[in-house]
């Protein structure tokens, strides 16, 4: 069995990098997707949802943590920043019992329960900065250089090969 799932979003906070244990480079950060209904559509506001800016749509916002490793990590550290748009494809993770996962639930510093769906990242895309330039970093190896507010992909010497990178 397979599963993928795949954002197009804004990220909400910027990314923040820490290592294991092992050494290995981990970024977090937050991407919120939006979904939209014309009130045309469907008169009543669904529940939970709520009325947009303009009052024309019913609106419901998704937050979701996303995880990247090794080289990817580090790249998404450089480059993403809070505001940008992004498309993230990976696997939803969450907290695993008796066979099957869930989102995972939490208490926030309030003393309220949540729960939060998780994105363990293959692959990043930045669709936009503030420079608008773009680009696409795979989760594999090499080198990452920001030229002319382009990146660009090197050829890395180890054996994980290079970065799938595309300049905007």
């Amino acid at each position: 069995m397979f599963h993928r799932v795949t954002l197009i979003g804004f990220v909400g906070q910027d990314p923040e990098m820490r290592y294991a244990p092992d050494g290995t480079p981990v970024t977090n950060f937050s991407v919120a997707t939006r979904q939209v209904v014309s009130k045309e559509r469907v008169a009543a506001c669904p529940t939970g949802w709520k009325e947009s800016l303009n009052g024309k749509n019913w609106e419901l916002t998704t937050w979701f943590r996303v995880t990247c490793w090794r080289n990817l990590a580090e790249a998404v550290n450089q480059y993403l920043e809070k505001g940008s748009q992004v498309f993230v494809e990976g696997e939803l993770r969450g907290d695993a019992s008796d066979g099957s996962q869930n989102p995972r639930i939490w208490q926030g510093n309030d003393g309220e329960h949540r729960t939060s769906y998780e994105v363990t990242a293959r692959t990043v895309k930045f669709l936009g900065r503030r420079d608008n330039a773009s680009a696409t970093v795979n989760q594999t190896g090499g080198t990452v250089t920001l030229y002319n507010n382009h990146l660009i992909a090197g050829r890395s010497n180890n054996s994980q090969g290079t970065y799938n990178i595309s300049g905007g």
